[in-house]
């Protein structure tokens, strides 16, 4: 096999769907939290979300000039939300039970705990290959 023919799509690992118990609040029938179902994002779908969370921003003493400015937690939380297969939060029945209308806001209602939300934030976060920070990789390359 050439090197070149290795590259091909065919070859490629495709990442599988994983489960994660994002709240203690929804249990089972014996009182386990339920498994959440979460699919990875491709490059394109987190381009698109990020593109959506973007707000210009005036630049002090520069009239009429902006800057583009990332709204993070907006950025998260849809991020969080297009990773979910189920539940379903574009469930029209789902949000109806919530009081709400959004997919964002029927998350933040299902996982209304912060810290259940900052750890499930984490953990698609990580699922998705945001585990490093700039400054680790800077350690990591000068080592």
């Amino acid at each position: 096999m050439s090197n070149f023919s290795r590259f091909m799509k065919k070859n490629k690992i495709t990442k599988e769907n994983t489960t994660f118990p994002a709240t203690k609040s929804l249990v089972d029938e014996q009182g386990n939290p339920l498994p959440w179902t979460i699919k990875p994002l491709t490059t394109k779908e987190n381009d698109d979300i990020r593109d959506d969370c973007m707000i210009d921003v005036p630049v002090k003493g520069k009239p009429n000039v902006y800057r583009p400015k990332l709204n993070t937690s907006k950025y998260i939380a849809k991020m969080m939300c297009a990773c979910i297969v189920e539940p379903n939060l574009y469930d029209k029945e789902l949000q109806d039970s919530y009081g709400v209308m959004t997919p964002e806001d029927l998350l933040k209602e299902m996982i209304d705990d912060p810290g259940e939300y900052q750890a499930f934030a984490t953990f698609v976060q990580d699922f998705n290959g945001f585990n490093t920070n700039l400054e680790e990789k800077v350690e990591e390359a000068k080592n």
